[in-house]
């Protein structure tokens, strides 16, 4: 930060070419799809931080995929007496990432600085000034990330928002109700250098989850750190049905499979032991006709969900009950949505492998 470099034609700043230090700029992106119920206390939660009030330091883009209810002519009656200029972008390719891509080519020159948000969330009121201030402390940190509290709107939202962020709910990542700041592989996205966004080349915009996880990985390659901000808490609220929590997690399992497969990475230990869990409960449900033994990792893992179960009920009292439902439709969701990625993205390999072979006349 403090420096800018000039631009060129591809949008990429020049780094070796630097200027008298200026104050940050900061573009503000929300992404929405059909949000006219949050969207008004997002925006209203956002300007209540003075810096973002201020329209030489900060402009808002909201990219909208196409929504069909009012979130549009809500934002548009909203930036009439906005304090800052705030612009409707259409986002044809409808995902986030995409979106947040378009928005930083079109309205991205001059700024310094990107500030993803969500348009469910309802931000602190100093949020983007305490963003500002971490992100300016130490000249190698490229990205701020956030923790996230999680909360419920019902019974079943609230026993979610308790089990995920235990560590058989979240597998332990640092962004997942975490208390500490330090530098990360990964976290909630906040504050992100624009330079070093378009360093790595933005979002992939093929991607429409674990977007975040899959840059935060080339921000890594490229030497860039990632900082988390632990005292700088965003509240994140929880799918308030166990089928909406299924689909969520299912597009997490396929998001993180789409990551290690484009990258080639090797999956970690916490992203193993679902996968493991929902392979060894399938084998033992198979195998158990003939040889009742293999229940016994089902009744283990069914056992350690218990466990947990009664923990929640001496938290929150009834309700808890819930949280193991809600533990199990996260665990299989995300394994078997990361298997079904994997053996679609294997079908067209070896179908293309085939086809090539053929045409070759192999």
């Amino acid at each position: 930060m403090g420096t800018s470099g000039q631009r060129g034609k591809d949008g990429v700043v020049d780094a070796r070419v630097e200027f008298a230090p200026v104050d940050d700029r900061i573009l503000v992106v929300i992404p929405t799809l059909n949000e006219a119920a949050a969207i008004l206390p997002c925006l209203e939660s956002l300007l209540c931080d003075p810096l973002l009030r201020d329209p030489d330091r900060c402009e808002i883009v909201v990219a909208d995929g196409g929504s069909e209810d009012d979130t549009v002519a809500i934002v548009r009656r909203f930036a009439e007496t906005a304090p800052c200029l705030i612009h409707v972008l259409h986002n044809p390719d409808r995902i986030q990432s995409a979106g947040i891509n378009r928005a930083v080519t079109e309205y991205g020159s001059g700024f310094t600085l990107l500030l993803r948000c969500d348009a469910h969330a309802i931000y602190p009121v100093d949020y983007a000034s305490a963003l500002m201030a971490v992100i300016q402390a130490a000249e190698d940190r490229v990205s701020v990330v956030v923790a996230m509290d999680s909360k419920g709107l019902n019974d079943f939202g609230r026993a979610a928002a308790w089990v995920v962020d235990t560590p058989l709910g979240s597998g332990g990542a640092a962004h997942r109700g975490g208390q500490v700041s330090g530098y990360v592989d990964h976290g909630h996205h906040a504050l992100m250098d624009l330079r070093w966004f378009r360093k790595v080349g933005g979002y992939d915009a093929t991607f429409s989850h674990n977007e975040d996880a899959e840059l935060d990985w080339r921000l890594r390659e490229a030497k860039g750190r990632i900082w988390l901000a632990g005292e700088i808490r965003l509240g994140y609220v929880m799918r308030s049905t166990p089928a909406a929590l299924w689909r969520q997690y299912m597009n997490y399992g396929a998001g993180r499979a789409a990551t290690l497969i484009k990258h080639r990475m090797r999956p970690r230990l916490r992203q193993l032991v679902p996968v493991v869990n929902l392979l060894l409960c399938i084998l033992a449900l198979v195998l158990a006709p003939v040889w009742p033994m293999a229940l016994i990792w089902v009744l283990v893992y069914l056992g350690a969900v218990g466990a947990l179960t009664a923990v929640a009920c001496l938290r929150l009292g009834t309700i808890g009950l819930w949280s193991g439902v809600a533990l199990i439709v996260m665990h299989m969701g995300w394994a078997l949505g990361l298997l079904w990625a994997v053996a679609r993205h294997s079908l067209r390999s070896f179908s293309g492998d085939a086809a090539r072979t053929q045409r070759d006349g192999g």
